[in-house]
């Protein structure tokens, strides 16, 4: 066994290292040679420490530091939070639910909330092969993982079909219902919690509560179609009525759910089979009022880059500080143009492209908010400098303003340019054409291919559009998605209001186009920020990508703060999405009082929150916050629609109260009543 155990492996010989060269060239060995270990036994030398270490290193500290923080979190008192915030900011003030309460404030009237578009949760009832697992998932709302983990799947889903506007074959994506439906949106976004729970601690409840689910991605009138939302929305406002003991219900609306309910008002009263047949009083006897929150009634100009490039100033302001970002073969097919894919599918989206044309928004030389300064201080300096009617035109130049009314100019020196000096080229006759390139570009498919180069310059030899012209500029660079579109909507201002063509359910969601229902005792509100930078017109120039991929972008590089331009968007008063015209004019001119839009003469009332931005960060977004979605959480907003639901009219409200130049804005347009 001895000589077993002393025996060399005989591997060792093969294993042996050789000795260096010696001077006659033969190679030797050591004569007391090391013995080999064994495999199981071999001395491994230390690895350096390399650059991925490091970051390994690194990314387990974060984690373990976040999860500490979180279990330290979780481990102390619920009240700990708001004890340290009051010591660092002073007393809390109670939130409006509690406020009220106090003061004896109870339910009373039913509640009806009409989510905005976006905001509302889908979910997936049938779907593709790369969407198994996704049963009854969240598709939009929540935390948005499946975006991450298969975007193009994601995509495909979210699409509607290019032709009809509704689901593509195969696939089924249905609203959420219920309250939960448009609690958040997205991680850490709330948006009716906090009026729900508010309102519930004066006694309201899920039988009192009524949220009004719709799938937004479709036309207004095709959510009746396919799913009879409206009719669903009918049954359960009668049903409340009827369980509340005759209390007639509050409708509160978000956005583009003014617009919604705008368009559910004619259709309710409307008969069969285009209406719900409702009878001509059926609001009168079912609504106490609508409160309308952020409503976009005239449409925004914000809508009009989304068609046009996928973008807006927030977009073009990230492309101008990292330019090889979005302009890159990677990213932009992944992006923008899934952007544009989404957008261009979606019908709801187009009930947002302004309304009125030139006699609203204005024109080539003038503008409603014509004067106005962002800088809040100068612009009361200018008002006030000048008491004489006839030296206002010469104040206002002393400002520069800027031409609002050309809402899309291709150059800077285009939208300050006289309009005696533009040369334009009308481009609804330019050639369109397939471009021959979009075999080898590796990007979707979008209607741009269908415009060849003679119609992408000729809409930038154009260079200037209004209101008007943009519809038309639409029509000529989307021609599918504006075939929808006039089918379900339309964007002008009605001569004869009893002409029979009104009677089409595409003019219900204009208000411009339709009258407000027959109940005198019904109050309308309009509930919005303002004191926020809201996008109105757009500098534009040519892609340098264009023969790839979107042909326009915004000019991100003009900046002119006299002018009120940063970021190649101009800016006027506003919540951040919708300006002040748009939310305000409808109550504050053309439905106020008879006249041909509100016949019965429906009492409306405006209520302007002015935005303050929170004072420290342990503040969040804030409860003064008047920003377009913030704007939900804002307390002041709140207790106005609590009162409302308890009982409260308008004049008990304290009537109109504004901060914006509206009334003055309104008056400078010149519309028939």
């Amino acid at each position: 066994m001895s000589l077993l155990r002393r025996r060399k492996h005989p591997f060792n010989e093969f294993f042996r290292k050789p000795e260096k060269e010696h001077e006659n060239g033969d190679f030797g060995y050591e004569s007391k040679r090391k013995k080999i270990p064994y495999e199981h036994e071999e001395e491994r030398p230390l690895s350096k420490w390399s650059c991925f270490d490091t970051w390994c290193w690194l990314i387990g500290c974060v984690c373990v530091t976040w999860w500490f923080i979180l279990f330290l979190y979780n481990a102390m008192p619920a009240s700990f939070p708001k004890y340290v915030t009051e010591v660092i900011t002073g007393p809390l003030p109670d939130p409006p639910g509690v406020k009220l309460r106090k003061l004896g404030l109870t339910a009373k009237h039913p509640v009806v909330f009409v989510p905005a578009a976006v905001t509302g949760g889908l979910e997936l009832w049938e779907g593709r092969k790369c969407a198994q697992g996704l049963f009854r998932k969240r598709l939009w709302g929540g935390t948005f993982g499946d975006v991450y983990k298969r975007p193009q799947c994601w995509v495909e889903h979210m699409s509607l079909d290019n032709e009809t506007g509704m689901d593509p074959c195969g696939i089924r994506v249905r609203p959420i219902s219920g309250l939960v439906t448009a609690d958040g949106f997205g991680s850490g976004c709330f948006v009716w919690t906090t009026l729900v729970s508010n309102l519930a601690r004066i006694g309201y409840e899920e039988k009192t509560m009524f949220m009004a689910a719709y799938d937004w991605r479709l036309s207004f009138q095709n959510t009746q179609v396919r799913d009879q939302t409206l009719s669903r929305i009918k049954n359960n406002i009668e049903l409340m009525v009827a369980t509340s003991g005759g209390e007639k219900v509050v409708i509160i609306p978000h956005s583009t759910g003014a617009l919604f309910f705008l368009h559910f008002m004619k259709w309710v009263e409307a008969p069969p089979p285009m209406g719900g047949g409702g009878g001509p009083y059926w609001c009168s006897k079912h609504i106490k009022a609508v409160v309308n929150i952020a409503a976009p009634f005239l449409g925004v100009p914000k809508a009009i880059p989304l068609f046009l490039s996928a973008e807006s100033k927030d977009i073009s302001l990230v492309r101008a500080m990292a330019p090889s970002f979005l302009e890159n073969d990677i990213f932009q097919p992944q992006i923008l143009q899934h952007v544009m894919r989404l957008s261009h599918s979606w019908d709801s989206a187009v009930s947002m492209i302004p309304r009125g044309g030139d006699m609203i928004w204005g024109g080539l030389d003038w503008s409603p908010e014509e004067g106005y300064s962002c800088d809040r201080k100068r612009e009361m300096k200018n008002s006030t400098r000048v008491t004489n009617p006839a030296r206002a035109k010469s104040a206002i130049s002393l400002t520069r303003s800027a031409n609002f009314g050309r809402i899309v100019s291709f150059g800077k020196d285009v939208a300050e340019a006289p309009s005696n000096d533009i040369d334009r080229i009308d481009f609804k006759g330019a050639v369109k054409g397939r471009r021959a390139e979009n075999r080898t570009c590796r990007d979707l498919w979008t209607e741009y291919h269908g415009m060849g180069f003679e119609g992408t310059k000729a809409v930038a030899d154009y260079k200037t559009y209004t209101a008007e012209s943009i519809v038309e500029l639409l029509h000529f660079v989307a021609p599918k998605m504006m075939a929808r579109s006039t089918a379900h909507f339309s964007y002008g201002i009605a001569d004869n209001m009893d002409d029979p063509k009104y009677k089409h359910y595409k003019y219900w969601s204009n208000p411009l186009e339709t009258k407000l229902p027959n109940a005198p005792e019904m109050e309308i509100f309009s509930f919005y920020g303002t004191g926020l930078p809201t996008e109105r017109a757009y500098v534009y120039k040519l892609s340098p990508n264009a023969e790839c991929h979107i042909p326009f972008q915004i000019d991100s590089s003009t900046n002119d703060e006299e002018t009120c331009l940063k970021g190649g968007a101009y800016s006027v008063d506003g919540d951040g999405t919708v300006p002040v015209l748009s939310a305000g004019f409808m109550c504050a001119k053309a439905w106020h009082g008879k006249t041909k839009f509100n016949p019965s003469g429906i009492r409306t009332y405006l209520r302007e929150y002015r935005h303050s931005p929170p004072t420290t960060l342990l503040e969040g977004r804030g409860t003064v916050s008047c920003a377009h979605v913030d704007i939900m959480r804002n307390f002041a907003l709140i207790e106005d629609v609590i009162r409302i639901a308890a009982g409260a009219s308008g004049e008990e409200l304290g009537g109109n109260r504004v901060h914006s130049n509206i009334f003055k804005w309104s008056e400078k347009i010149n519309l028939q009543l």
